[in-house]
């Protein structure tokens, strides 16, 4: 374990797990580690090398081993593919998060973090050259270049790095042929608000992989290539990241008041169990909103054995007008669950919209999300005008939308219970 720039210890501003910085001191620690006795190497200065790590030690993962081919085989946890579709969602800054990251580093953060943070809080946006620094750090393409076996581990109700940067990573390694695997558990960064299920199974998981892979072990049992925790803490397996073999499409309308009051959140809903980041996170986890346009989700489609699993599309047909100013135009889109108490892990997407009186129409993917479906209980689709998850848009005015129309994917077959 290493204390990253900017960190603990270490001198030097964080910048986000780039190849050129973070990236060159992990190279200088394979070598420093390839010339100690009790290390195994594969050959003169290439140390058989596994990594494991959460969040900022789940990127460098990537990124290591995407410039190193001396790593032999990764586990990164909630980690990232990119941080413009991760921190900058739909053009749109997560406040919430941003303030945390910001201060993570004690103060010593490259001076893009400092900037893009306060003006992403404060106007929603990021100036161009904050945009540029953060989408060269990646991984991003990076992830390309990786070829060793990976295991992805994402959190269901990660606000920050959501299951659409895992999957992305994913498709990556499996496009390519690459021995991958991926879990899903309630948790990363995040508050795990239902069942959490299993709390060693990721543990076990990764302990497996890397028994297999890196110490070699071709009798260890790394399971089904893909496993997911639904609400109620039941694990649930595949052969492969399921494709939707059904869905359920909805429809409505209704006028939304952009105003601050009524917002989706946050949350007042506890953990079930003890949670390290509920604290932290409270204060920006969506829930349900009483200024909103509501459309139910058809209760009598479930059979209760499908799930949503995936991210559904949802298309605005809309006209609306807003007072001017410099704040950019949003509303939001989140999914309540059975009970309407709780935001479907945790999650809302942030939707741009073009406030001029004129008729425009919008497609967008929400977050994704894995969640067990119960015959004769509704799912509530819920656009709203501010979430606490994310930058305060430009309010004032209102917005028609003459046509919402939803589609959830749902699988129903493949799945095994664990």
């Amino acid at each position: 374990t290493w204390d990253p720039w900017g960190f603990g210890e270490s001198t030097g501003n964080a910048e986000v797990d780039n190849p050129a910085f973070e990236g060159r001191d992990g190279q200088a620690m394979l070598d420093w580690v390839a010339q100690q006795p009790e290390a195994l190497t594969d050959a003169p200065g290439d140390p058989r090398v596994g990594m494991v790590g959460f969040s900022y030690g789940g990127g460098i993962q990537l990124t290591l081993a995407a410039i190193d081919c001396r790593v032999d085989v990764i586990v990164p946890g909630i980690a990232w593919h990119s941080i413009e579709t991760s921190l900058f969602k739909n053009r749109t800054v997560k406040s919430g998060w941003a303030s945390i990251l910001s201060n993570t580093g004690g103060g010593h953060v490259d001076p893009h973090i400092t900037s893009a943070s306060k003006t992403g809080i404060s106007t929603g946006l990021l100036s161009k050259d904050d945009e540029e620094w953060f989408r060269a750090r990646g991984p991003g393409d990076l992830v390309d270049k990786v070829t060793v076996p990976t295991l992805v581990v994402q959190g269901t109700v990660d606000g920050l790095f959501t299951l659409a940067e895992g999957i992305t990573n994913y498709e990556s390694f499996r496009s390519r042929g690459i021995p991958t695997a991926m879990i899903w558990f309630c948790g990363g960064h995040g508050t795990c608000l239902t069942d959490p299920g299993d709390p060693d199974r990721v543990s076990e998981v990764e302990q497996a992989w890397l028994k297999r892979y890196l110490t070699g072990d071709p009798s260890a049992d790394t399971g089904p290539r893909f496993e997911f925790v639904d609400q109620h803490g039941t694990s649930w397996t595949a052969d492969d990241l399921p494709e939707p073999d059904g869905s359920v499409e909805v429809t409505g309308s209704g006028t939304l008041a952009l105003k601050e009051e009524g917002g989706a959140g946050p949350s007042t809903v506890k953990p079930k169990e003890p949670d390290v980041l509920s604290g932290l996170v409270d204060g920006i986890t969506p829930g349900p909103a009483t200024n909103s346009v509501d459309v139910a989700v058809d209760p009598g489609r479930f059979a209760g054995t499908e799930f949503a699993l995936g991210a559904p599309s949802l298309s605005l047909t809309y006209s609306g007008t807003s007072p001017a100013g410099d704040k950019p135009t949003r509303v939001f889109a989140q999914l309540l669950d059975e009970s309407g108490t709780l935001v479907v892990g945790n999650q809302v997407t942030p939707i741009q919209v073009t406030l001029d009186g004129q008729t425009h129409t919008v497609k967008v993917d929400l977050e994704p999300i894995a969640q067990k479906l119960s015959p004769g209980k509704k799912l509530t689709l819920q656009v709203v005008a501010v979430t606490p998850a994310y930058a305060t848009p430009r309010l004032g005015g209102q917005i028609t939308l003459s046509q919402i129309h939803l589609t959830v994917p749902t699988v129903s077959k493949g799945l095994t219970q664990r």
